[in-house]
Order: C-alpha cells, then structure tokens, then sequence
C-alpha cells in the first residue's frame, strides 16, 4: 500500500517514471544513476525480457527504459509484447555500439518502441531523450537515423511502400498492403504491426471494401496499379493549352 501510495504521489509531481531493463548489473547501475542525477524516478530493474514486462505490466511506468539483448526474451520481443498488451506504453531501445544497430533499430521500431539509442555514445542525453519521449518526439541520434535511411534504401521491396498522395485508402491499410503483397498471414501482420488480429481483419475488410475487389491477391494487384499510374493531367478551362 505504501510503495502505491508514493507511486501515485510520484505520478501527480510530474517527474518522469521509468523502468529501466538490462542483464548486466553494472550496465543497470550506470543508467539507474544518469536517470536518477536528471531527477527521473526509476521505479524498478528488470534482468531479463520476462521480468521487464511483468514490472511493465506492474507499475505502468511514463517510459520503459530496455536493452536490446537479454536472456530469456530480448529487448525487441519484450518491447512487442509490451506494446501488445499496453498499446501506449513508452520503451526506448538501447543497443552497445555494433555494426548491427541499423537493423535492431528497425527490428525495434517495428516492435512500438519510440527510440533507439547506443549505450556507448548517447548515454549522458538519455534523460532528454525518454523527456522528449513523453513529449511525442522520436529518440533517435542523427547517425542512427542515417544508418536506417540508407537501410531502407538498400531493402529490396521493389514498389513496396510507395503510395499515392491522394489515396482511398489510409497509412495503416497501406502498411497493410505491404505486408499482404509479402503474402504474410493475419496473425504475422498482426505482430508485425503489433495489432489484434481482429484489427488487422477489419482493416482487410476496408481495403476490400474500398478497393472493390473480392480477394486479398486482387487488392495487392489494384494497389501496385495505383503505385504506378501516372497522375491525370489536368486541362485548365476553356481547352487547348
């Protein structure tokens, strides 16, 4: 009752709450410290993916603070897990400098974490990150966020992802096209975006509608049409030129 009572207490004084997970002890130490110097409160440690959603799920921290690798459940698998049973919930991903962090960082974005940062580089600016977190801002350094530009321009997903400006159909059912022109399942979709399935089946449902079209391999036909039609030219009053 009294770790409650001063959590709410800590809730209403507006300082940030975070929960911070990492299987290294010295690790969890020297980012609990650089928190708690910037007046975040750090409510719990995790030491393991398992253990950092059941404290998630426990305390409903403003931001989960998650390490990339851990035993049991790693910090992206956490992260959709998280994401899943708590669709708001902040986790920023951190990752030890390596020459795979431009695809844990996609991995980790795709999971619903709104950051991903290095351990190694950026440590001293986490608080202003998990802040900026809370403010809608996206925490990703600038090396980062050219790492995942070029990685997505090196993907080979031939027109996938390309859309018209002007569209029947919204961001989210174009995510979905995507997905289905990967001819993944309702339950892989699903997880990818980290939706209910029954989600996913009712943006299906719109894009058939919408699409007027009776299968999903006819939406993904009619989609790639309109990647790449041309735009209409339009005619100024009066006619000619």
């Amino acid at each position: 009752m009294g770790k409650e009572l001063k959590s709410e207490e800590e809730r209403i004084d507006g300082r940030l709450r975070a929960i911070v997970a990492d299987d290294d002890p010295f690790a969890r130490r020297v980012i609990k410290d650089v928190l708690e110097r910037a007046g975040v409160i750090v409510l719990a440690e995790a030491r393991d993916g398992p253990e950092a959603v059941e404290l998630t799920l426990r305390y409903r921290p403003d931001v989960v603070v998650m390490d990339v690798v851990m035993p049991g459940l790693d910090g992206i698998m956490a992260t959709r897990q998280i994401r899943r049973q708590l669709p708001e919930q902040l986790v920023l991903v951190l990752t030890g400098a390596g020459a795979d962090d431009a695809e844990f960082g996609l991995l980790a974005l795709r999971a619903g974490a709104g950051g991903f940062l290095s351990k190694e580089v950026e440590i001293e600016s986490l608080p202003r990150a998990l802040e900026g977190l809370r403010q809608g801002q996206a925490a990703i350094s600038r090396t980062m966020t050219l790492a995942l530009v070029e990685r997505l321009r090196e993907s080979p997903n031939g027109s996938s992802g390309m859309r018209p400006i002007k569209s029947l159909l919204t961001a989210r059912e174009w995510e979905v096209i995507d997905l289905l022109k990967e001819t993944k399942s309702t339950n892989q979709i699903a997880d990818e975006l980290v939706l209910s399935p029954e989600t996913i089946r009712s943006h299906v449902k719109n894009i058939l509608r919408k699409l007027k079209v009776r299968s999903r391999q006819e939406a993904v036909a009619v989609a790639d049409e309109m990647r790449t039609a041309a735009p209409p030219i339009e005619v100024p009053e009066g006619g000619g030129p």
